[in-house]
């Protein structure tokens, strides 16, 4: 989350937003949002709708939601996803910058 909030910038020059989603209640996004600034969105999810209509997995043994990295179109299309195995799997902000910059070319 710490190179989400600190690239922010980066995103929202090409017109992107992002939204994190979490299996927190709305009073404990709020809570940790303040805490950290973070300059997006969180979503609390603690029912599991969105995490089971993205396939995002859940391992009990690493501590719960495995990372879901996802990028939608404008149209609501899923154009790129990455699954994480672990708690720090994550994709580099480059990769997914070179994904969005794709996007944008195309839809010029």
């Amino acid at each position: 989350m710490a190179r989400l909030r600190d690239d922010h910038e980066k995103f929202t020059g090409r017109g992107a937003a992002i939204l994190a989603v979490g299996p927190n209640t709305d009073t404990a996004f709020q809570q940790y949002w303040r805490n950290e600034t973070i300059p997006f969105i969180g979503i609390p999810d603690p029912e599991h709708r969105v995490a089971v209509l993205y396939r995002q997995q859940v391992n009990l043994f690493k501590l719960g939601r495995m990372p879901l990295m996802c990028i939608v179109d404008k149209n609501g299309r899923i154009r790129f996803a990455h699954y994480g195995a672990s708690m720090s799997d994550i994709p580099e902000t480059e990769t997914l910058l070179s994904v969005i910059d794709e996007l944008n070319a195309s839809s010029n």
